[in-house]
């Protein structure tokens, strides 16, 4: 018999019900005053658990695997909401509940039924993180009805009778290709970074639960956009058959009391304020998480926003708003012939190459080469780990025939001979060189770029070039003396070149512009018939 459809509108059907009142009868709270005490779930925990475990109405029990509504979920909650204690109930429940799709009952609701052999892995990406959920995780097991059914808790693993494991794993631990693990509550995603091994763990987690129809759940705090977390990817990934839950309020003016505490009600939910008639209390004192969240903001407002207010926000010293780059990309074509000016920030095997281009209204963009219109930013580990640069001067000779390049800025260190044979070519007028480590210089070029991107008349625009937001965002900035900053990368593995190249190409605009060098464009002739 197939479900038995809907009884209210919107409703469908989902393991989530049976899981939640499952996790409620067994798992207990883990610490506090009081502990051993029933672990009972809040509306929003509900209302995940449903989602997450949402079946496909058409759902066959032959093929379990494909029953799920969702692949893996991610919940993204302030600090203190109680994610950790929620992700080592659903761990218990993976462990020993009906949590697989077995079909439908003669009233055509759906039927679970356990993991034979569960291998979950708690991962996060680095030990203490893993601890978040791990030390919620024992005390409930070993404080409640559970220590009956999983007599066997330890520090570093608990046997589940009849096979199972629960572990704790991270990127330098034992996390490896080929495992069949069935569950993966993943802690902290905005901290999984590719730097780190954040990248290339979760892969391999997610490749391994496809293999059993085993799936994640991804926990954690508003990220830092200018990162490129696994959160931040996971929330921005195309894919339909993710479930996102991110609870978001309006972003509080910091200074404004009223509007710091409405946003934080949002943010909190069940946490912080009562629900008429539930048994729940709330564990979150507003005044308490106020007070530090104001604390923090003095020194990185984009922590606090990020841990307390659950927004995505960039890190202290960023150079520029992420959010105002974005809302300034306007795409277009640009025609042949066009005036234009341009750099190149060129690098040898580490940094990426890039050139861009902008033109007389203020619309910079990075131009394609070649037969195959390729971007004009190189990766040097895409190219055999060096920069191909007899690629980038056929691109540059492209660029100079296809429009009139009025400036071209280059940035010598790597390339003085490049850029010497490419003055001789075109002219010193043209290709000038422009050092980016004079700090004066570089200040006066970066500040110039984030005043026309801040002010709405500059006319500044841009092609949305994705690498280049990436960069943009990943830019931080560095003091240097006399009240001047450079920019430097927010961490190692991050790349900002093509930042800088659109730094100096916005620097060529105005130089060009300060000097009236723009061609002056063409008039039509007014004639007057007799």
């Amino acid at each position: 018999m197939p479900w038995r459809g809907p009884s209210y509108p919107g409703e469908f059907p989902s393991l989530g019900w049976s899981i939640g009142t499952w996790i409620e009868e067994h798992c207990v709270i883990p610490d506090g005053d009081f502990l051993g005490q029933p672990y009972l779930l809040t509306d929003e925990m509900w209302t995940f658990l449903a989602w997450h475990y949402r079946l496909r109405p058409t759902a066959n029990q032959d093929e379990w695997q494909n029953a799920w509504a969702f692949r893996r979920s991610q919940l993204v909650r302030p600090q203190k909401w109680g994610k950790g204690p929620l992700t080592a109930a659903m761990t218990c429940a993976e462990a020993l509940a009906d949590v697989r799709f077995a079909g439908w009952d003669s009233a055509g609701e759906p039927v679970g039924r356990p993991w034979a052999t569960p291998w979950i892995q708690i991962t996060a990406t680095s030990e203490d993180q893993t601890d978040n959920i791990w030390r919620a995780l024992v005390p409930m097991i070993e404080q409640g009805p559970l220590a009956d059914l999983i007599p066997d808790t330890g520090t570093t693993r608990i046997n589940v009778p009849g096979g199972g494991l629960i572990e704790p794993v991270t990127n330098s631990g034992r996390a490896r290709l080929g495992q069949r693990i069935t569950f993966a509550p993943q802690d902290e995603t905005h901290c999984w970074l590719e730097a780190n091994g954040g990248w290339k763990l979760a892969d391999t987690q997610r490749r391994n639960l496809s293999g059993t129809g085993g799936r994640a759940v991804e926990t954690t705090n508003g990220w830092d956009p200018s990162e490129q977390s696994v959160a931040q990817r996971t929330s921005e990934a195309k894919a339909r058959d993710i479930h996102r839950d991110h609870k978001m309020p309006p972003r509080p003016s910091l200074a404004n009391k009223a509007e710091r505490r409405r946003s934080l009600r949002i943010a909190y939910g069940d946490s912080m304020t009562a629900k008429p008639g539930s048994p729940v209390k709330p564990w979150v004192n507003i005044d308490r998480i106020d007070a530090e969240a104001v604390e923090i903001a003095e020194k990185d407002p984009g922590q606090a926003i990020r841990f307390y207010w659950n927004i995505p926000d960039a890190g202290s010293g960023s150079w520029i708003d992420g959010g105002k780059w974005d809302a300034l990309a306007k795409p277009r074509l640009v025609a042949p012939g066009t005036a234009v000016v341009g750099a190149l920030d060129g690098s040898d095997v580490d940094d990426w190459t890039c050139i861009r281009l902008e033109t007389e209204d203020g619309y910079q963009f990075t131009p394609t080469y070649g037969p195959d219109k390729l971007p004009c930013i190189w990766n040097p580990s895409e190219h055999g780990g060096q920069v191909p640069r007899l690629e980038v001067l056929a691109a540059v000779d492209e660029i100079m025939t296809t429009y009139k390049v009025v400036r071209f800025y280059v940035d010598p260190p790597y390339w003085e001979t490049e850029t010497d044979e490419l003055a001789a070519k075109y002219g010193d007028k043209r290709v000038i060189r422009w050092e980016t480590y004079r700090a004066v210089q570089m200040h006066a070029a970066a500040e110039r770029l984030v005043t026309d991107v801040v002010k709405a008349d500059s006319g500044f625009h841009h092609d949305g070039d994705p690498t280049a937001a990436v960069h943009v965002k990943n830019a931080r900035k560095a003091a240097r003396p006399g009240n001047r900053y450079v920019l430097k990368k927010a961490s190692p593995g991050q790349k900002i070149d093509v930042c800088v190249t659109s730094i100096i190409t916005h620097e060529a605009a105005g130089d060009v512009t300060a000097a009236k060098l723009w061609p002056a464009k063409g008039r039509r002739k007014l004639i007057v018939m007799k």
